[in-house]
């Protein structure tokens, strides 16, 4: 039994994940509050821009010449942060990492907390989590067969693929043909069946992995009495793919930096599974998303976790393990222990990949759909900052409120700007020009607005070139099924990208904000996969 330093209030309020989840009145008022405020922040940008450009087209027309400028700024300083980003990157794929590990003394140095001393990368067990619903055979034996090749030793790696029931006998029959190849190559692997219907979970990935980690706990770990120090955990998609040194990387990093039991660690998602089969929509939205994340570690302070990503054993033993009423569960897990160690907690990026799949269904309408649901999904993230500010609010008196506002702030200024900004630029920049009038368009403003904002959005389309430049350095080596006019492609794709971080990007994450707003509470959607050949 671990003991919690808190209330038992305090840990309830750490379970919340919405406001229907309040036992008093109050309390679910606020909550309810602010489930509305992001959503409404966005749409009063949005609406008070559309008026003022019929009443007060002047100020909005010097507003949007400002935010072209503070854009084109962005785009550089972001450019700045992703080169950086893809040279570290890059730099760790080269290195090896187990000659690293092996390198390293006993006790490596600043390392003060006595109960890991003497520990050493051979005492580490990697525990793996595949959560799965649907996905097909072809889908779930690269992930297997990509943790052979990673070269770490598979005698030290726990294996648990977690199957819903409701996926019903093809999901257990696929389960039990991963385990007839593999089984036999990992310390230990298990089958974890998730029950359908339990009362307080949603449908979810989140329900999926934390009843698998304690039944793991439960038949492994306890048992065969595991200390929960040496133990990693990673909790992939089930489309991940790891790249050789994953693991000799985690280690290394867990094993150097200070105080590793209060940080979870995240690689680079990107995705290459099959990227040279997918709409070409649907890869210039994947590689964005890339692209994000890989400037997020630089921006440290800017890191939660997201998607496929490892923590330590004990910090999500600590925490109860991973919500199971939640969709975006692969962040609320770090602002749980952010809240839990209160703001004693990080995420330390690995500038080190791991490759997922890019969108794709049967058809290019099935994809553009999925692909929109996607974004939404992710999107519903945005459910996180009612839960850091209730909290804030409520146990003020523990929690460190200056490092909150801080955390508050970025998430609040992320989630409006995602839902906002391309709006702001794609369509607000012309609405002087269209409600402000005669008034407005006979005056030199008027027709020096197009001109100003084109200069400075061409110079942003410096952005944008780079973007394919780094997205083209970044692809794995083109099939032979495909000729130089598909490598040609995969460069004048990033032309679409002024409409994609519109209908892909800023609707579904308004989307995302409104349905939040009037609490129509989203489900947990798993993203078909589809790979063809």
């Amino acid at each position: 039994m671990i003991f919690s330093p808190f209330s038992f209030v305090f840990m309830q309020y750490l379970k919340i994940s919405k406001a229907t989840d309040l036992t008093y009145a109050k309390d679910r008022r606020l909550y309810r509050l602010l489930e509305i405020l992001p959503g409404f922040l966005s749409w009063a940008t949005l609406i008070i821009l559309l008026a003022f450009s019929a009443i007060k087209p002047v100020w909005v027309a010097y507003f949007i010449i400002a935010f072209d400028v503070y854009w084109l700024l962005l785009v550089i300083y972001l450019g700045i942060n992703l080169f950086a980003a893809y040279l570290a990157m890059k730099k760790n794929i080269k290195i090896d990492w187990r000659k690293k590990c092996e390198e390293l003394p006993a006790c490596p140095a600043g390392r003060p907390p006595a109960k890991i001393n003497n520990l050493r990368w051979q005492d580490i067990i990697h525990l793996v989590i595949f959560p799965t619903y649907n996905e097909s055979l072809e889908v779930i034996r690269p992930s297997f067969e990509a943790l052979i090749q990673d070269g770490y030793p598979t005698d030290k790696i726990i294996m648990v693929l977690a199957i819903e029931a409701r996926a019903g006998g093809e999901a257990e029959e696929r389960a039990r043909t991963i385990e007839r190849e593999f089984a036999d190559k990992f310390k230990h692997f298990l089958i974890t069946v998730h029950p359908d219907n339990v009362a307080g979970e949603i449908k979810g990935k989140g329900a999926n992995q934390a009843f698998a980690a304690r039944q793991v706990k439960r038949e492994i770990i306890d048992k065969l009495n595991y200390d929960y120090d040496k133990i990693l955990i990673s909790v992939f998609d089930m489309d991940t793919v790891v790249m050789p040194g994953y693991f000799y990387c985690l280690t290394y990093k867990f094993l150097t930096v200070e105080d590793p039991y209060r940080a979870s660690y995240q690689p680079i998602p990107v995705y290459h599974n099959n990227i040279w089969q997918a709409p070409f929509f649907a890869r210039v939205a994947a590689a964005s998303n890339t692209f994000w994340q890989m400037m997020q570690q630089i921006r440290q302070e800017k890191l939660a976790t997201y998607s496929s990503h490892s923590m330590t054993w004990r910090a999500l033993v600590e925490i109860d393990f991973w919500s199971t009423n939640m969709v975006s569960e692969d962040s609320r897990v770090f602002w749980h222990c952010y809240l839990y160690y209160k703001g004693d907690y990080r995420v330390e990026p690995l500038y080190f990949p791991v490759s997922m799949d890019v969108c794709m269904d049967e058809t290019i309408v099935r994809t553009m759909k999925n692909l929109y649901k996607q974004q939404r999904r992710w999107g519903w993230g945005v459910e996180n900052l009612s839960y850091l500010i209730f909290n804030t609010i409520k146990e003020r008196k523990i929690l460190p409120v200056g490092k909150m506002i801080n955390k508050i702030l970025i998430q609040l200024y992320g989630f409006n700007s995602w839902a906002t900004n391309a709006l702001i630029i794609g369509v607000i920049g012309w609405m002087p020009m269209i409600l402000g009038g005669d008034r407005f368009n006979i005056t030199v403003l008027s027709s020096n607005l197009p001109v100003v904002s084109r200069t400075l959005m061409t110079v942003a389309m410096i952005g944008m070139i780079f973007s394919a430049i780094i997205s083209s350095m970044l692809l794995p080596k083109r099939p032979v099924k495909y000729g130089f006019l598909k490598s040609l492609s995969m460069v004048l794709q990033w032309l679409i990208l002024p409409v994609s971080i519109i209908f892909f990007g800023a609707i579904p994450g308004l989307d995302a904000q409104t349905r939040l707003m009037f609490g129509k509470y989203m489900g947990f959607w798993v993203t078909p996969k589809a790979r063809k050949g």
